[in-house]
């Protein structure tokens, strides 16, 4: 038998050891589901990443094009298949698949559509990966969460919704643009849905400690002389803006699931604005799935943060709650 060019060139002195198996596989291979999968290997997240599409030549040409940046980045397996198998004993299962919000679309637009497809998606997931952590990313995600929750059958807190995380990095990026600072020196949250009706929580926005609130009194409200209010609403139109100018929005979706990955993977125990399973929060009597700030770690999420907020903030978490509710209760026929 020939001597292969592997024996020629290197001789073995011990078995390599085994290490732990961190594997993160993407459902759908659009603009989001790579912008998610292009994070997760540039940031180092996962020792594998498995994609998974109806579209072979396309999921094809999207594996081979990460493939050749390997040489380049942190060590990762990186494998693609229209079945579900290679899903396998995923850590984390990110879900992108769905129909995309075109413009003059809201994301409650898309729910039926997409509910459909979900309920093709996640038994098949989760009959590879019993013991997964689900994120939930295609809109609108607030309901989607809710709706691959109770497909599933997985335990709230190891199903997660992408939620108002984005939304709040919008919120910092221009709070900071107004102040001249970085964004990761502004804190501030949105809280609720992922989309018209999320609400800015300007009783907790602050800049070193200092809330801006003490200073303006009358911050985010129609009084407000300096309509520090508007960056909510830029907030809110963010998503429609992108769409009207490229047709989608991929890259910080991207990062912020990849950073929510990192989190779970890492047992960071950090705080994000995900989409949880809300009744009995805040007052919300629906069984509806909006973001609250939510400590990740290695059990997917573990606590809920209670944020006081203000009478008229919570008013208008509440109503979020309605509006996701009502949307919920559309789509009964389902049997979600």
């Amino acid at each position: 038998m020939a001597t292969s060019m592997k024996d020629m060139i290197m001789t073995s002195v011990a078995a390599r050891k085994e290490y732990a198996h961190a594997k993160i596989s993407v459902v759908g291979v659009g603009q989001v589901g790579m912008a998610c999968a292009f994070s997760v290997m540039l940031q180092g997240v996962a020792s594998e990443l498995c994609l998974v599409d109806v579209q072979p030549d396309k999921l094809r040409g999207e594996m081979l094009d990460l493939q050749h940046g390997l040489a380049f980045v942190k060590k990762i397996t990186i494998k693609a298949d229209t079945d579900y198998e290679v899903t396998a004993n995923s850590k984390i299962c990110i879900v992108t698949a769905g129909a995309r919000q075109r413009e003059g679309e809201t994301r409650l637009d898309l729910v039926q559509k997409n509910v459909k497809i979900f309920q093709h998606i996640i038994p098949q997931l989760v009959k590879h990966s019993p013991n997964t952590i689900l994120l939930i990313v295609s809109n609108p995600v607030d309901v989607l969460t809710y709706v691959a929750w109770k497909i599933s059958g997985l335990p709230r807190n190891r199903v997660i919704g992408s939620g108002t995380n984005l939304d709040s990095s919008r919120f910092r990026f221009l709070m900071g643009e107004r102040l001249g600072i970085a964004p990761s020196s502004c804190h501030g949250w949105v809280i609720g849905e992922h989309g018209d009706s999320s609400v800015a929580i300007w009783s907790g926005v602050n800049v070193a400690g200092t809330r801006l609130l003490t200073i303006n009194p009358e911050i985010g409200t129609d009084k407000d002389e300096e309509n520090w209010g508007d960056i909510h609403r830029q907030v809110v139109q963010s998503a429609y803006q992108i769409i009207k100018l490229k047709g989608y929005t991929s890259w910080a979706i991207g990062v912020s699931v990849s950073t929510l990955c990192s989190s779970v993977l890492r047992d960071t125990n950090s705080i994000y604005a995900v989409s949880v399973f809300a009744k009995g929060l805040h007052g919300i009597d629906q069984d509806v799935c909006l973001s609250l700030p939510c400590v990740l770690g290695e059990n997917g999420i573990t606590e809920v943060m209670l944020q006081q907020l203000q009478p008229e903030e919570l008013a208008q978490l509440q109503k979020s709650a309605k509006v996701m509710g009502e949307t919920l209760t559309s789509i009964k026929c389902c049997h979600v």
